[in-house]
């Protein structure tokens, strides 16, 4: 980081998890200062609100009541419609390993986080912020730069497996046990993954689809290599559990050189 860069920093708890937010501006003018405080006040209010709308634990979500058939979607706020879009186009795409529907539920927060958070970032980049750090359960949406991001070993708790540089817009999302236990189902087994894989992680422009592709990635299990090689600016990162990697064949380029430290882990 630059020395004349002012830095702000920020911690919230919501949607059950914890966001840690780096912010860095360009000079320290108090106007400037203002206008991205007052962006981050929005994204921290934004990611509450999106718990209010999206969370399957309140009742009174709007989310529940869909599931419950009590509103329809045609009643809910324009976010909802966004959000199964989005959940929809990577249903498709990963033939079903995601899917915001299983056992007659209803879902979307195996997206709907990654989204909250990529949205959180850009409104803090709208307010003049130069550089924005997320981190929201260990997943991470970056804008500007330069950052870096330890991806953890999930055998090694407080290593690191890998290390990705970035500066621009670039998400990292990790699926796998070691942030908050095993959460990911396989959708045509209704069990936890078992071929292997300790955790696997996507690396993508946006955390809208790294999240929902993670996730994908891991209920896949040894077909994530293949499928993952065949998406438009999508690199995967795994960590089997005999401590063995692989990565995709353009993981190499976000890589950070050997001896970098981290910001921030996913």
């Amino acid at each position: 980081m630059s020395g004349d860069r002012a830095r702000m920093r920020h911690v919230e708890h919501a949607m059950g998890t914890v966001f840690s937010f780096d912010i860095r501006m360009d000079g320290d003018a108090d106007r400037d200062r203002d206008r991205v405080r007052a962006g981050l006040a929005a994204a921290v209010a934004g990611l509450h609100h999106v718990d209010e709308v999206f969370s399957p634990y309140r009742q009174d979500s709007q989310i529940s009541r869909l599931a419950a058939g009590g509103l329809d979607l045609a009643d809910c706020e324009q976010d909802v419609a966004e959000v199964f879009r989005h959940c929809e186009a990577e249903e498709r795409l990963s033939e079903g390993w995601f899917t915001p529907r299983y056992a007659g539920g209803l879902d979307p927060t195996g997206l709907v986080k990654g989204w909250a958070v990529q949205r959180a970032v850009e409104m803090i980049a709208s307010s003049g912020a130069a550089a924005v750090c997320l981190n929201g359960g260990g997943d991470v949406q970056l804008h500007g730069g330069p950052w870096r991001v330890g991806i953890c070993d999930p055998r090694h708790p407080g290593g690191l497996a890998a290390v990705v540089q970035a500066h621009g817009a670039l998400a990292v999302a990790t699926s796998g046990p070691a942030e908050r236990g095993c959460h990911v189902i396989d959708p045509r087994s209704g069990e936890a993954p078992v071929e292997g894989v300790a955790s696997l992680t996507v690396v993508s422009r946006g955390l809208t689809q790294a999240d929902a592709r993670a996730t994908a990635a891991y209920a896949m299990g040894s077909g994530a290599r293949a499928w993952l090689e065949r998406l438009p600016d999508t690199e995967g990162f795994a960590v089997a559990a005999d401590g063995s990697t692989w990565q995709t064949s353009g993981f190499a380029r976000h890589l950070a050189g050997r001896g970098d430290g981290a910001d921030r882990a996913a």
